[in-house]
């Protein structure tokens, strides 16, 4: 038996009794912070409910780190209250940007990767981890067309912030797999150049084919279960980097919550039966 986080949910309110009443190894829940920036309330109350007997990861969706401006302080100093009163076992937040001057919009947009972006990123993952006291993993995004202007791959891209900012990662398995199809590049390849130590937590999720171009265009909807390819290569990612962390994400069409402990069994039974964690489990 392991105490440790092995596979998790994203917490919904409508699965609250039944996440608060599951007694599964290993079971762990992540939220949106920015759904809980509250003062307080039925959902802070819940929350902390769930926090008292499960562990919690915060995974935010409004910091804009890519945007090309100092990320806001109101905001980080409200997830730096939701942090200390909580003490999620990982914060994370997603490479993107949803801010300019003043102005945010509702999606997690792609940007250049050039060096001017990489030192402005930089920067802002120092602001954010300095203002939280504590190391953020950053995601991996979902790509819907190649953008021109690059001077640093996705992976040597993330592997320098890592450098640079002793930041780690957050591996969405969903997303390389979304990226390679659409972008024309191998996911497997991908995955194998990720540096190990740096991955700290992992998400799975479903994707869809675009309604007009069928499966040349893949959207990262968490709208389904997970495909068996990504399954595949979550199963070779963690034969070669260990067990990690790993959260089944549904944000629509959300099912029953025994369905989606399904998903997270399978992913509990992969973690827990690769030789890293039958180490940790008998030491």
């Amino acid at each position: 038996m392991t105490r440790d986080p092995t596979a998790g949910l994203g917490l919904k309110p409508q699965h609250f009794a039944d996440a608060l009443a599951d007694p599964a190894e290993g079971l762990w829940f992540e939220v949106h912070p920015e759904n809980y920036m509250v003062a307080g309330g039925p959902r802070l109350a819940w929350l902390a409910a769930i926090r008292r007997d499960k562990p919690l990861s915060l995974h935010g969706v409004g910091m804009s780190l890519a945007a090309d401006e100092p990320i806001d302080a109101g905001h980080l100093a409200a997830l730096k209250r939701l942090v200390d009163h909580f003490e999620p076992f990982v914060v994370s937040e997603h490479l993107a940007w949803s801010k300019h001057r003043g102005v945010y919009h509702p999606d997690l947009l792609p940007f250049p990767r050039t060096k001017t972006a990489l030192k402005s990123i930089a920067e802002n993952i120092d602001r954010m981890q300095t203002g939280l006291g504590r190391q953020v993993l950053i995601e991996n995004p979902s790509l819907y067309m190649d953008l021109e202007g690059h001077d640093f791959g996705e992976v040597e891209f993330l592997t320098s912030l890592v450098t640079m900012t002793g930041c780690g990662l957050l591996l969405d398995v969903n997303n390389v797999q979304v990226s390679g199809r659409n972008l024309g590049f191998d996911p497997a390849v991908y995955l194998d150049a990720v540096p190990a130590a740096a991955v700290g937590e992992i998400h799975l999720a479903g994707h869809t084919a675009d309604p007009v171009l069928g499966e040349a265009l893949l959207i990262d909807t968490h709208g389904g279960p997970i495909a068996p390819e990504v399954w595949s290569l979550y199963e070779r990612l963690i034969t070669r980097i260990g067990p990690r962390p790993t959260l089944i994400e549904r944000d629509e069409n959300i099912p029953a919550f025994a369905e989606l402990m399904a998903e997270r069994s399978l992913a509990h039974q992969i973690l827990t039966s690769s030789p890293g964690m039958v180490e940790a489990v008998h030491a």
